[in-house]
């Protein structure tokens, strides 16, 4: 670190490396994928725009890693917080909008498929791609990384940062695929439990970006002695880093909810899962009930005999509701 160039936009321009081991990783993941998508092309659902986007994703993966931002990482607290963000968060949700397990499963032999499709709907991968672990995962990732000392146990193992990036990209991938993806897994959460999950999701980047923003000591005191001399002062350093993280953070979690929203909006299918199974299957039962029929039947909660039952229950609660006042 301390041979680092003063951090200007010529400095970091300039000072790209070749990273072979994530190159020759980021080849591998999207050259994969391609040749999956190949594969299943004459029965393939995943549309091109996807695959664009997961091919994006491991491109900026390697950006990331070999570019300035990489280079000055551990030079500078605020570009480290630039590398995390866009491996807990641009990058996933890039890999997450390829759906890489429906290219995959659409490649394999028409006889081996339904086999396929069961092991990644089964429960033990339901419960490891369930949004629950993956907020749970996240919200772990985030806190133990900057609010305990593994950042000055990173600065003293150079292996250990290769660790923390590949974490990164796997908790913000575990994260975001039940949220995003449209992959055929165990659980399929509406879209209204989605959006408050990136809501919560927020609580961790805001906690984390707060404590930052207002301390009063240098809380990595290793990995800050160890900065060139032309770094800014460590609590400035740490200040905007934790400045980065609840501004840009939250606002990455939010564009990402809005999209979610802006796609069920413009999807009739989508707004049909708006409330989930569960819900859905409570509201079918209640109707049914008004109307007489069996709930385990198929009803339609939109056919007029379905509005027509839901009106007069409400007729009745009024009714109720008059009576007790």
């Amino acid at each position: 670190m301390s041979g680092m160039e003063p951090l200007t936009w010529a400095s970091f321009l300039g000072s790209w490396r070749l990273a072979p081991i994530w190159l020759a990783v980021c080849v591998v993941l999207a050259g994969g994928y391609l040749l999956l998508r190949l594969r299943g092309r004459g029965r393939s659902t995943v549309r091109p725009w996807r695959v664009a986007s997961f091919v994006l994703g491991c491109a900026i993966l390697w950006v990331c890693i070999a570019s300035g931002i990489g280079a000055y990482a551990m030079s500078v607290f605020w570009m480290h917080m630039v590398l995390h963000l866009t491996l807990i968060m641009v990058v996933p949700i890039l890999l997450v909008l390829g759906h890489p397990i429906t290219v995959a499963l659409e490649s394999a032999p028409a006889d081996r498929q339904s086999r396929a499709r069961r092991i990644v709907a089964s429960r033990p991968v339901g419960l490891l791609t369930h949004p629950a672990a993956g907020l749970a995962i996240y919200t772990l990732v985030i806190v133990g990384t900057h609010l305990t000392g593994f950042m000055d146990q990173m600065a003293m193992t150079p292996w250990l940062m290769t660790g923390e990036q590949v974490l990164y990209v796997v908790a913000g991938y575990l994260f975001f695929l039940p949220l995003l993806g449209e992959e055929p897994l165990h659980s399929d959460p509406g879209y209204l439990l989605r959006l408050v999950l990136f809501l919560i999701a927020m609580l961790p980047d805001t906690v984390v970006g707060i404590v930052l923003l207002q301390t009063t000591r240098n809380p990595f005191p290793m990995m800050m002695a160890m900065h060139p001399q032309w770094a800014p002062p460590a609590l400035d350093d740490i200040h905007a880093a934790g400045g980065l993280m609840w501004a840009a953070g939250d606002g990455l979690m939010m564009f990402a909810a809005v999209g979610l929203m802006i796609s069920v909006v413009t999807s009739p299918a989508k707004r049909e899962r708006m409330t989930g199974t569960w819900l859905d299957a409570v509201r079918r039962g209640v109707i049914a009930t008004e109307v007489g029929a069996d709930p385990k039947e198929q009803l339609d909660p939109d056919s007029d005999e379905a509005h027509e039952a839901y009106n007069r229950m409400l007729q009745r609660l009024a009714g109720d509701q008059d009576k007790r006042s």
